[in-house]
Formats: structure tokens, sequence, C-alpha cells
């Protein structure tokens, strides 16, 4: 996956992350995963068909 992010926001990321000892892989994981957790019920599921 790739986002375009503005540079001072990126490192303004990077330096919160960096401060709380994890990495910003990390931190995008649980928050996609928290995202798709509370959301999950909205998305139509796809039918697979015969």
């Amino acid at each position: 996956m790739n986002i375009n992010v503005e540079a001072s926001l990126h490192n303004a990321f990077k330096a919160a992350t960096a401060a709380k000892g994890v990495d910003m892989t990390t931190v995008l994981l649980e928050f996609i995963q928290n995202y798709v957790g509370k959301h999950e019920s909205a998305t139509p599921k796809k039918s697979r068909r015969a």
C-alpha cells in the first residue's frame, strides 16, 4: 500500500511513533484493524455464485 503524505506530516508521525518506541507500520496496521473492525458490518460482503 502506498499513500501520499505531506513531508511535514510524515516527519511528525515518524517522530511521534519513535518517541513511543513503536514503528509507523505497527501503528498504521493497528489503526486499519480497528477501523475495519468498527466498519466491517457496513461493508456488503460479496457472495460467490456457482
